[in-house]
């Protein structure tokens, strides 16, 4: 049996697999894994977490694991996603592992491995975990336990690594800012990365207390940033998640900026221009228009920063990233990353003398409707000759000005119709017709 999903191990805390149990036997797994496949004698993994009550019960479960197979583990403490993915590079570590349910509310958490590289677990080592987890938990020597240490400066290290993206010769002393930090795993570093680049910063929800993370703010709830900027009269309002890997911005008129936006405003203003963009399914055919007329080569990925990072390699290329706001720019760091991203953005700013609603000048999002269709029992519809003839009819009807995604979730019983297109009114009414014809056939 896998317990890994496309992004690790996820769930809700208390139920299998997120227990203390489970991840007392996974961290024993993985370092029983890593003794075997590791040339030092004693590997590190380091350890990090988002704010989450439920964190420090598996962060100690992991932690116990692990040393009992022999591993020595450091502590990093909350920081974001991708601060854990770097200092696994800096700190020379065998194994990053990082606690935390990204941008799902506060009772869900998961666990989430990255290489000696900062990368993707290597489907190898997944499955010699899934495997060992298998076998009972015999600690075969006591002489041979592992150890704990807490990194005391993983903060400071993290935000020196964020700064260093950014051009040394720039500064941001003449923008104000508003941080909403999702009550999560930047809650700290995030606004110490602006203050110490000279901007002027208002930070929001910054204050966790393990339940409050994701709850009504954050990049899936950017309503209370937009007036934030307003109300602050701020350059610019930036949004992370719970982890901090992904970034909504906000311009000084209120206007959502989403992670298609930053795409954009990378792929065609940026001083240094990429060689092509990965975006997913879900990127707005806007986007796919724009780079087509800049000439800048575009190519669409699954859902997920594991495809859009796939997709990447693939092409030899750096940059990508999904309309949520997860965005990658290897040349950067080697996951998606908030802060790095944004601070992406805000060098375009400096350097052109702009503001963040002058870089997105011209470019305008298709109105996009999605319905969700909630099944008693999931089906194909392509599978259906009635249903699959209504989408081909709907495709002819929007070629050229617009697309048509149909595909089932991964996580539950439901079928998302998307339709796209350049008027709403034809955009809204095709959706709900589609809806309706999948619920009548799945009847």
């Amino acid at each position: 049996m896998s317990y890994f999903g496309t992004d690790g191990i996820r769930g809700k805390f208390g139920e299998l697999p997120i227990t203390p149990e489970f991840a007392l036997k996974l961290g024993f797994a993985a370092g029983k894994v890593l003794k075997r496949t590791s040339k030092k004698s004693k590997p590190i993994v380091v350890l990090g977490k988002d704010t989450r009550l439920s964190g420090y019960i598996l962060e100690a479960a992991l932690q116990a694991g692990l040393n009992a197979a022999g591993v020595y583990v450091h502590l990093l403490g909350p920081l974001p996603t991708p601060a854990i993915a770097h200092l696994t590079r800096a700190l020379h570590a065998s194994l990053g592992i990082v606690i935390s349910a990204s941008h799902n509310p506060y009772f869900d958490n998961g666990i989430k491995f990255f290489s000696s590289e900062g990368k993707k677990l290597p489907d190898e080592l997944q499955d010699a975990i899934n495997q060992e987890l298998e076998q009972d938990m015999v600690i075969e020597d006591t002489a041979n336990l592992g150890k704990s240490v807490r990194v005391k400066d993983a903060n400071g290290r993290y935000i020196e690594f964020c700064k260093s993206t950014f051009p040394y010769h720039l500064d941001l002393s003449h923008l104000k800012i508003v941080v909403d930090c999702a009550n999560g795993a930047a809650y700290s570093v995030g606004p110490s990365v602006y203050r110490e680049l000279g901007a002027k910063v208002v930070a929001l929800y910054n204050e966790p207390d393990g339940l409050n993370i994701n709850e009504d703010c954050g990049s899936t709830h950017p309503e209370n940033l937009q007036k934030a900027v307003l109300k602050h009269q701020a350059d610019v309002g930036i949004a992370f998640d719970g982890d901090a890997d992904r970034v909504i911005m906000v311009d000084k008129n209120g206007e959502q900026v989403t992670g298609d936006h930053i795409l954009y405003i990378l792929a065609t203003q940026a001083s240094h221009k990429p060689a092509g963009i990965v975006g997913t399914v879900m990127s707005n055919m806007a986007l796919e228009i724009a780079l087509e007329k800049a000439q800048v080569p575009f190519v669409r990925a699954k859902v997920g920063d594991r495809y859009v990072l796939q997709g990447l390699d693939d092409h030899g290329w750096v940059t990508g990233g999904e309309p949520s706001g997860h965005i990658l720019t290897l040349d950067k760091s080697t996951t998606g990353d908030a802060i790095i991203a944004s601070l992406q953005v805000l060098t375009v700013m400096v350097e052109q003398q702009k503001a963040l609603h002058e870089l997105t000048d011209g470019f305008q999002l298709l109105p996009n409707v999605l319905v969700n269709v909630r099944l008693s029992q999931m089906f194909d519809p392509y599978s259906v000759p009635a249903l699959a003839a209504e989408f081909d009819k709907a495709e002819q009807q929007l070629k050229g000005r617009g697309r048509l995604l149909i595909r089932k979730s991964g996580t539950e019983p439901v079928i998302r119709v998307m339709v796209e297109g350049d008027q709403l009114d034809e955009v809204t009414a095709l959706a709900n017709h589609l809806a309706d014809a999948v619920r009548a056939n799945a009847a």
